[in-house]
């Protein structure tokens, strides 16, 4: 028997298969802790396995098919219905058919209890499959605005948890432990961090730019997630400047950035705005204006709503308001993203998963 693991193309879906695939192996292995060796050699045997599912397009790979914690991975072939058009349509939908028989195949051959779904195209045959075979379908949704695919699959699935909704079983956002760990009260502006995400953001890369002489002269440091593609081009221009500037794109580090800066200026994608949170950093939110049902606004909203951050769309920037911000006292707001963020939403998750084996 297995529970299956299915969704993604994008880092902000898999990361939240990451993050409860890294739970139900924890789980598993503190079980084992103080058994003998027999026992042990017993429940290595058992026929439960975590299972992944994706597609060949996307991120989907990239994250997991040399990931050893799962003990098979498929990746079908694939692609989004609902950006295509015409003929692109038809062929988009006729993948999918095929997609989902190979789903359905799959999941008798693992003998699936259970399928976990982040959304995305990359979920869409397996949590369609599951549904023709009656298997329990929990969907985890990552934004304040419904996906399309999960808006579709809601009402068919057996728990639909999301930490926007009052109604969710399950209101924690699965965040790593250290981002918890790591949180602390801001009081003052001493280090800024701008996060453009791995890819870069261009609107926040020459923002952090025309406000980086301000900084310096207040003696503030800069922190820059510019882009895997825009290092050398954004780090040349903090040395014309005369401004020293930490300048990456991917890194492993990210929490400890997070943890070292006192305000963010970000985009609103779903991981990154709960890792701030829970970090307790205040945060002014540049959402990327082209995601799919305008999500990062309405994920930001969530947070403003509630004055436990700012918001400005990319097209109404406003360097006199940001750098107003370097001035505000950041403890109440600081204090709030502690309160409102819960821990362990991979365990709460990994925990319902095992109930359904």
């Amino acid at each position: 028997m297995s529970i299956v693991m299915t969704g993604g193309g994008t880092g902000g879906h898999l990361a939240i298969v990451k993050a409860v695939k890294e739970q139900l192996v924890s789980s598993t292995d503190k079980s084992n802790q103080g058994e003998d060796s027999t026992l042990n050699a017993q429940r290595s045997t058992l026929p439960t396995q975590l299972i992944y599912i994706g597609s060949t397009q996307g991120q989907d790979k990239q994250w997991f098919e040399a990931d050893e914690d799962f003990g098979a991975k498929y990746f079908l072939e694939t692609k989004g219905v609902v950006n295509q058009r015409g003929v692109g349509k038809l062929a988009s939908l006729w993948m999918m058919f095929k997609a989902i028989l190979k789903a359905r195949k799959l999941l008798k051959q693992h003998k699936a209890k259970v399928v976990f779904s982040v959304g995305g195209f990359s979920s869409a045959a397996t949590a369609i499959a599951a549904k023709t075979l009656g298997i329990p379908l929990v969907i985890h949704e990552q934004n304040a605005a419904l996906g399309s695919l999960n808006k579709l699959l809601k009402p068919y699935s057996d728990v639909f948890i999301s930490s926007y909704l009052e109604e969710s079983p399950i209101k924690a956002y699965p965040v790593k432990e250290v981002f918890f760990e790591n949180a602390r009260i801001r009081e003052k502006v001493r280090t800024v961090i701008f996060l453009g995400g791995s890819q870069g953001a261009k609107a926040i890369n020459e923002l952090a730019l025309s406000i980086a002489p301000e900084l310096k002269a207040r003696g503030i440091k800069i922190i820059h997630q510019a882009g895997a593609r825009n290092i050398d081009e954004v780090q040349n221009a903090y040395e014309a400047l005369g401004i020293e500037a930490e300048v990456f794109g991917f890194t492993t580090k990210l929490a400890d950035y997070m943890k070292e800066a006192d305000l963010a200026i970000a985009r609103a994608g779903a991981s990154t705005l709960w890792e701030l949170s829970a970090t307790a950093l205040p945060t002014l939110f540049i959402p990327y204006p082209y995601a799919a049902s305008d999500h990062q606004y309405h994920n930001a909203k969530f947070l403003v709503e509630k004055e436990l951050a700012w918001l400005m769309r990319e097209d109404e920037i406003e360097t006199k308001k940001i750098l107003a911000l370097l001035d505000e006292d950041l403890t109440a707001k600081s204090k709030g993203l502690m309160e409102i963020v819960e821990r362990d939403g991979s365990e709460q998750i990994a925990a319902l998963l095992q109930h359904y084996l």
